[in-house]
């Protein structure tokens, strides 16, 4: 792992990114992102945030922003993060996470998770509405850069490649690796940098692997002709 890290270091750089404190705000955009590119999953934010003046502020506004998400009619919801794709289903999961988070001791916060323990903080985000392993590691991580590393398709195609992950595990199983195989303090830049590798050079189709950087610690490179 060390070795890799090393070596996408070289190609990719270090990434740096300050934990942002908005915890909602990262669920919202994970779940904006579903079944979509970057780009279009930003403008539904961006478009969330200008239909919902109070979220116009920092990163993700204000609870009042919130809550006014929470409270308004689906259909303007849905209108708002159109652009994102499938908006009714993910204008529905928005507003019952937020409703969950609302019925709880804290009201419509998250700013506990930052202290919490963290296997207490991840459960709770599991037992949200439509929320999974990757999600609740996204909020923890980039929220908080609390210890965990989200395991989307392409890190989860990368490091089965490389063989560090098991084909074919369930995604619960494939998080826990990961996390266990990550150094302390490192969890942003191997998740960060195995993505960019998977998207620019490991495709899942026709991996450029002539061009890889990792070829010559890769046990799949002979699999693709």
């Amino acid at each position: 792992m060390l070795r890799i890290r090393d070596r996408l270091r070289e190609v990719y750089g270090t990434p740096r990114m300050r934990p942002h404190g908005d915890p909602i705000a990262e669920l919202v955009l994970t779940v904006l992102s579903q079944s979509t590119n970057d780009r279009n999953r930003d403008v539904a934010y961006l478009r969330l945030r200008e239909c919902f003046p109070p979220l116009r502020g920092r990163c993700g506004g204000d609870a009042d922003g919130w809550r006014q998400v929470r409270d308004a009619p689906a259909a303007a919801v849905e209108e708002a993060i159109r652009p994102g794709g499938i908006s009714k289903v993910k204008s529905v999961r928005i507003q019952a996470i937020l409703q969950a988070i609302s019925a709880s001791e804290s009201g419509l916060s998250l700013d506990w998770l930052a202290d919490a323990p963290i296997e207490q903080a991840r459960d709770y985000l599991l037992s949200l509405p439509g929320v999974g392993r990757k999600t609740a590691a996204c909020v923890l991580l980039f929220a908080y850069g609390r210890r965990d590393v989200p395991v989307d398709t392409h890190v989860s195609r990368v490091g089965t490649r490389l063989g560090l992950l098991p084909a074919g595990a369930p995604f619960e199983r494939l998080h826990d690796e990961m996390l266990a195989l990550t150094p302390p303090g490192q969890e942003l830049e191997l998740h960060v940098n195995l993505l960019r590798h998977g998207r620019r050079t490991c495709h899942a189709r026709s991996p450029a692997c002539s061009e890889c950087a990792l070829a010559r610690m890769c046990p799949s490179r002979d699999s693709f002709g």
